[in-house]
């Protein structure tokens, strides 16, 4: 067995060395114990939203934008619907980040569109899940 590939695949020798690895994860346990990279993201959100024209990019570009926004912001959602879980279910910090989390999901249900529309709902999408996840961990679990 070969180490990334599932157990029925054959590893073959190819003539060009590989430049990047392909990993078998097919119960998505490896994203679950990576740390979220925020700094990156939050720059990327920064610029999007200063965008005031329209014609700024090509829609590829657009499109591959709100690509990358819509994963981050659901590893985003996925960590602050952990943190969530943790409250008690009557309490006020759940209920709010609950809140955020439909919200999120109705923004983030659509196929993304190569749009700066788009690609702004998005970036806002992310930057309000931050927002909670924040308040959600500066909040004492006791609440």
């Amino acid at each position: 067995m070969t180490a990334g590939l599932p157990p029925d695949t054959p590893a073959t020798p190819s003539s060009r060395p590989s430049t990047h690895t392909v990993l078998y994860d097919p119960d998505g346990q490896l994203g679950a114990e990576l740390p979220l990279d925020r700094e990156p993201y939050e720059s990327l959100i920064k610029a999007v939203l200063a965008w005031s024209c329209p014609d700024t990019l090509a829609i590829r570009d657009y499109h591959q934008i709100a690509l990358q926004l819509t994963g981050h912001a659901r590893a985003v959602a996925a960590e602050l619907r952990t943190r969530a879980d943790q409250l008690p279910k009557s309490s006020g910090p759940r209920a709010l980040a609950d809140l955020v989390l439909r919200e999120a999901e109705d923004q983030l249900f659509p196929l993304p569109e190569g749009t700066m529309h788009c690609v702004q709902a998005r970036a806002r999408t992310v930057r309000a899940l931050y927002e909670r996840l924040d308040r959600l961990e500066a909040t004492p679990a006791a609440q």
